[in-house]
């Protein structure tokens, strides 16, 4: 449903299952839906230890809400993500990729100071549109 645009400039910066697009076009009869910003907290409040189950879990929170309005994966036009950590990127990445596949959204991605509590390492918001 969207068109990726690529105009060589991702290619340069992402590699691999770091890779994304440079823009993604939405037709204009698509319903949008912009997902908050999204730490690893399990729906019971505990927040896991390791970059790793805090990526996945942010992720599962992400596929829940996609779900939620009948959505999914291939639906996300963006992607950004916080991280707290630039160590902990390629544990983000690999983690990440098992989600995305080979989906390739336009996104952003940050090291940042702190996210909303101490111990919360990884935040990602997504915006996704479907016809």
């Amino acid at each position: 449903m969207n068109t990726i645009h690529n105009i060589g400039v991702a290619a340069q910066i992402g590699r691999g299952n770091d890779s994304y697009s440079d823009g993604v076009e939405v037709p204009g009869n698509a319903r949008w839906l912009y997902v908050s910003g999204t730490p690893g907290i399990k729906p019971d409040g505990t927040i896991p230890e390791t970059i790793e189950e805090q990526t996945d879990q942010a992720w599962k929170n992400i596929l829940a809400t996609l779900e939620s309005a009948g959505m999914g994966i291939a639906d996300i036009v963006k992607v950004n993500q916080y991280l707290i950590h630039a160590e902990d990127k390629s544990a983000y990445i690999q983690v990440r990729g098992r989600y995305l596949g080979g989906f390739r959204p336009a996104g952003m991605f940050s090291v940042v100071t702190e996210l909303i509590y101490p111990e919360i390492l990884v935040e990602v918001e997504v915006i996704a549109a479907k016809a």
